[in-house]
């Protein structure tokens, strides 16, 4: 004995909609990150990277080959100095 295929109608519905929710998901963060894959473990010195990039291009993963640093960029450096001994 077969299975009517409107049972299934839901199952395809369920799972035609993870899967497009998914799919836009994916491309929200791969719009958001200038076209690149989401990153994953992202460390201390990869932020470090991406904040320096952000400030040269503008986008958080831009990069840029530019031999000279934009106007302005000299004073806007991200060091923190500590707080002297006392």
């Amino acid at each position: 004995m077969g299975v009517p295929f409107e049972a299934l109608l839901p199952y395809a519905v369920c799972i035609g909609m993870f899967g497009f929710s998914g799919a836009a998901l994916s491309k929200i963060r791969a719009m958001q990150n200038g076209g690149k894959r989401a990153r994953h473990s992202v460390d201390q010195w990869d932020r470090q990277m991406m904040d320096r990039d952000r400030r040269l291009t503008g986008f958080l993963r831009g990069q840029t080959d530019n031999v000279k640093a934009p106007a302005g960029f000299e004073l806007s450096n991200p060091w923190r100095l500590e707080p002297g001994f006392t």
